[in-house]
């Protein structure tokens, strides 16, 4: 992972925190809720920098970036990606986005279809599966924490739920620092992104609207964490056919966190089987 500080980019009134790793075909990656450095180890994988250009950014209201305030919707986070690609002279890319992130890849990929190349969906934030009804009695604790003024005590409940109650065990040593932003991005999360994403909606109608390829990753663990991530996976298949299905083993929802030699062995033949076109 890189130490040096990341680059800023002017978008819309705000700055954006990212850094460019690697040379060839751009891969944009959309990180999730509550980890900004979500895609750090991603992008030291060799099978990924050495074919490509990795650009992962933080998100407004994520570590350096400008603060954000709601409302914001996923219209709004898919703009930002399209102001970024102008700011880096980047016309058409690869697509990548975990969870929220995959919700906002989806956007970006209806708002703006021509710079979207390739969608790569990480359990993507679909909650209105049916299991989307068991997450209201989720939240609610966390969100009695929050208001509280115990974020480090609702953002731990969160990713306790999330990725696994052991994950104070790996997180910081694959991501150092990362509870430590967590927390002082717990803000971003309750008041900005949970509501954004309660409120996104992508309907049948919409899929038909996508015609790029699409890789659509699963943890072999995750429904064990809610049943609605094999729903979501479900659902991909179903309205996106063209969705090329993966599951990794040993995995739940922390995907690129725990396992990035994993993520980019699913992630590179995908995008060397869908190469964008060489400009003559």
């Amino acid at each position: 992972m890189s130490s040096k500080p990341m680059r800023r980019a002017r978008v819309d009134g705000a700055e954006l925190e990212f850094e460019v790793t690697g040379t060839g075909e751009p891969v944009l990656l959309i990180h999730g809720a509550f980890i900004a450095e979500a895609y750090a180890p991603l992008c030291a994988e060799p099978a990924l920098n050495s074919r490509y250009q990795l650009v992962r950014y933080h998100r407004r209201g994520y570590a350096g970036s400008s603060p954000v305030r709601a409302p914001f919707s996923f219209g709004q986070q898919a703009a930002d990606c399209r102001a970024l690609f102008e700011h880096l002279g980047i016309e058409r890319a690869h697509v990548v986005g975990h969870s929220s992130g995959g919700a906002i890849a989806l956007q970006l990929a209806l708002d703006a279809p021509q710079v979207v190349h390739s969608l790569i969906l990480l359990e993507p934030g679909l909650l209105d599966v049916p299991s989307g009804a068991l997450l209201a009695q989720v939240f609610e604790p966390m969100l009695e924490q929050y208001g509280a003024g115990n974020k480090e005590g609702a953002a731990d409940n969160f990713l306790r739920w999330a990725i696994g109650a052991e994950y104070r065990a790996w997180l910081d040593r694959l991501i150092p620092g990362a509870f430590q932003q967590v927390v002082a991005d717990a803000d971003t999360f309750f008041r900005v992104e949970l509501p954004s994403v309660q409120e996104w909606r992508f309907t049948r109608e919409d899929a038909q609207r996508i015609t790029q390829p699409v890789l659509g990753v699963l943890g072999a663990e995750s429904a064990s964490i809610w049943p609605g991530w094999n729903e979501v996976q479900e659902r991909l298949r179903e309205w996106l056919p063209q969705t090329e299905p993966v599951v990794l083993a040993g995995a739940n929802h922390a995907l690129e966190e725990r396992d990035p030699r994993g993520v980019a062995g699913i992630m590179a033949p995908f995008l060397a089987r869908h190469p964008m076109p060489v400009r003559v």
